[in-house]
């Protein structure tokens, strides 16, 4: 039988990103308005990103610097790599681990796809709850999401067959998009209410009802 594989984005689909940069800003800057800082924080990350191969760390700190430009904040001296020195302790999503060891039960094999650095990744994933079975980060794929860099090399380092293979995400902007330019079928994790018109096989609000949506999806048939 030929492998289901569903591959994840990681930061915001199963680690929440908000929690852990939210609380390393609040220690930086304990007066400000944490949900502006929010806001502009993942609008700013993504023009950095753009068209960059440096490490996610060096990504991490030219945002920080960036947004406390912007805000008239100062960073305090020997934290500009704050927000990679939080990331190891970024915490998953509750219904997380359960949800990764059901889709293993059902027998699919499971890849990460990140815009982030391997050492930086692999403490991620010690808070996932279950095995992973291949992981590409920007370091490896020579780029960030929205690119298609991470896909391709998916596709070259699994064998994947590209019917039994589907991708799930919450970032319209980083991976529902350039799904829909790949053909992949691809679940959206809707955990903000968002609206839009880009296609998917399936909408969800988190993680809880995955294994059996992911089976309708791609059904476990010879």
């Amino acid at each position: 039988m030929i492998a289901r594989w569903a591959t994840f984005d990681c930061y915001g689909t199963l680690i929440d990103w908000q929690v852990g940069i939210g609380t390393a800003l609040a220690d930086l800057w304990p007066q400000a308005d944490l949900e502006r800082l929010l806001e502009r924080y993942h609008q700013i990350e993504p023009d950095v990103e753009q068209d960059s191969s440096s490490p996610y760390r060096a990504v991490l700190a030219e945002t920080l610097r960036r947004l406390a430009a912007e805000e008239g904040l100062p960073v305090p001296e020997g934290r500009a790599d704050a927000l990679a020195d939080s990331l190891p302790e970024w915490p998953a999503f509750p219904e997380v681990p359960e949800a990764l060891r059901g889709l293993r039960a059902q027998g699919w094999r499971i890849g990460i796809l990140s815009n982030t650095d391997p050492d930086l990744l692999k403490a991620s994933l010690q808070h996932v709850g279950a095995p992973v079975d291949l992981t590409i980060t920007a370091a490896e794929a020579g780029s960030y999401k929205p690119a298609h860099g991470h896909w391709r090399e998916f596709e070259e380092r699994s064998g994947a067959d590209r019917h039994r293979h589907v991708h799930v995400a919450a970032s319209l902007f980083h991976d529902i998009a350039p799904c829909a330019e790949l053909g992949l079928p691809v679940v959206w994790i809707n955990r903000l209410s968002e609206v839009t018109n880009l296609p998917r096989a399936a909408e969800l609000p988190d993680l809880s009802e995955l294994p059996s949506t992911l089976d309708s999806v791609i059904p476990d048939v010879d």
